[in-house]
């Protein structure tokens, strides 16, 4: 399967987006056409799952990636990833590391995450309004914890959008069809060798600050940007000071 996609830039480098696991590919309409102006040829999708793309088999994000860029023609390219998306990024970048000329994480998750007790406490609770049926609730949970205090209503309902949609696909998706997750260690993370923006807010939660904390230490090339205002989903809260970010950052990576 080829994962849904946009294309947008005519540029002699590629940026891939990688959405977060409340979001789909959506949640980059600005850095997506900024990107673009910049001089880049950018790629968003949707992993198997969320927004446009199904889930017809068992799958591993990383691979199906890779298979995109594959179909693209594309040989490298400079990965961006938000929350969950950072998570795939990294995963792609220890397969297939070939592929991958820089990273920007945002808010990243991170391989072997173990989460805080007050994490798996919310997870459980989400677990609960979706056994239920609430999915309005489980809905909002994610929207207030998710958000931070930057964001406003047209964010929020479009995550609202995404997350109603990405519970509604994932649900009914049988548990053979459930994603392959590589085992990457730390030892693997510290061997990625490319510049690496490390962007976390201090709004967000614990539990990703200090995987940032963890990022920084483990990732050679890692500059870490630590963003006063923002919480989970920078790119959604300030949509236009993210770009430039994206935008700065790969001008200084040359890539």
């Amino acid at each position: 399967m080829t994962l849904s996609h946009d294309l947008a830039g005519q540029g002699p480098s590629t940026v891939l987006l990688l959405h977060s696991g409340v979001c789909d590919r959506r949640m980059w309409d600005v850095q997506f056409h900024a990107l673009a102006e910049a001089g880049h040829r950018v790629v968003r999708c949707d992993l198997r799952g969320y927004g446009d793309t199904p889930v017809d088999a068992a799958h591993t994000h990383a691979d199906d990636v890779r298979d995109l860029l594959d179909h693209l023609g594309v040989e490298r390219a400079a990965v961006v990833g938000s929350s969950f998306g950072g998570k795939v990024a990294l995963e792609f970048a220890v397969r297939h590391p070939g592929h991958v000329s820089a990273l920007a994480l945002l808010a990243s998750g991170i391989p072997g995450f173990a989460p805080s007790d007050e994490l798996r406490a919310w997870g459980g609770r989400e677990d609960e309004l979706l056994e239920a049926g609430d999915i309005d609730g489980a809905v909002e949970l994610n929207v207030e914890a998710w958000l931070g205090p930057e964001a406003g209503p047209e964010a929020r309902a479009l995550v609202r959008e995404m997350q109603r949609h990405a519970f509604e696909v994932q649900l009914a998706v049988p548990e053979e069809f459930y994603p392959v997750t590589p085992e990457v260690t730390a030892d693997d993370l510290a061997g990625i060798k490319v510049p690496a923006l490390v962007a976390v807010g201090a709004h967000d939660v614990p539990d990703f600050r200090a995987v940032a904390d963890d990022l920084t230490r483990l990732l050679p090339g890692a500059r870490r940007v630590d963003l006063d205002w923002a919480g989970h989903l920078p790119a959604l809260e300030r949509p236009d000071e993210t770009a430039r970010l994206l935008t700065d950052f790969l001008a200084e990576a040359g890539r």
